[in-house]
């Protein structure tokens, strides 16, 4: 039985590298394209009726932006996996889209197949952010004031497990690896991610790992 495709729709208004984004997934045979998109606000309208399994996106758009459409994408599509796919190193962009739900941020200068790789960790459920945006990322944290918080205020308090897995996640591990590490069950990481979704009101794993760094809960640098 042949195995299901990924569904992608390219949200992009640079044709040519939509195109090109589009030739190199359909060589493949775990992709399905559904279509390609140049502004956000068809991009989310498509989002909705086509219901694509991963959203690449681009930032900086006519009409509403990347960021705006990625948080509409969250309200009407959240089972969506949105994916920022830009040229922008600036991370404030970064942090913002993180805090909206993007499962990635991949810088454009992507090698090709290391972009089909990511996808489908993504489409896995794994976290991917470009190695350069990570680093960005974490200067960005340390440079700020310790009252300044980027990801909403804790809810509940965490149970050691769960910090366990927070910890986890900061340092981009998946749940196979998690259970290994945990000497549990790769449903029982599920369940505890999960519950700190819920704790958290998070909606991605992107999203939690940036909690645990704000929140203490990751490895000291």
């Amino acid at each position: 039985m042949a195995m299901e495709k990924i569904r992608v729709l390219i949200v992009d208004d640079h044709l040519l590298f939509s195109s090109g984004v589009r030739v190199l997934l359909e060589q493949s045979d775990q992709f399905i394209v559904l279509g390609e998109v140049a502004d956000g606000l068809e991009g989310v309208k498509r989002t909705e009726s086509l219901k694509p399994d991963i959203v690449l996106m681009d930032i900086h758009m006519p009409g509403i932006s990347g960021r705006e459409a990625l948080r509409l994408i969250g309200e009407s599509a959240p089972e969506a996996k949105v994916v920022m796919l830009t040229v922008s190193e600036d991370a404030n962009d970064l942090i913002e889209c993180l805090r909206e739900g993007a499962a990635g941020y991949i810088l454009k200068n992507i090698a090709a197949d290391t972009l089909v790789d990511a996808l489908l960790k993504i489409h896995r459920g794994e976290s991917i952010i470009s190695p350069k945006m990570t680093s960005r990322l974490v200067r960005h944290l340390q440079a700020q004031q310790p009252d300044e918080v980027v990801i909403e205020a804790q809810r509940e308090e965490m149970s050691p497990r769960e910090k366990e897995v927070l910890r986890g996640l900061a340092r981009g591990q998946t749940n196979r690896e998690l259970a290994a590490a945990l000497g549990v069950a790769e449903s029982t990481v599920k369940i505890h991610i999960q519950n700190i979704f819920k704790k958290t009101c998070l909606r991605s794993r992107v999203q939690a790992a940036l909690y645990a760094v704000e929140h203490g809960y990751a490895d000291k640098p």
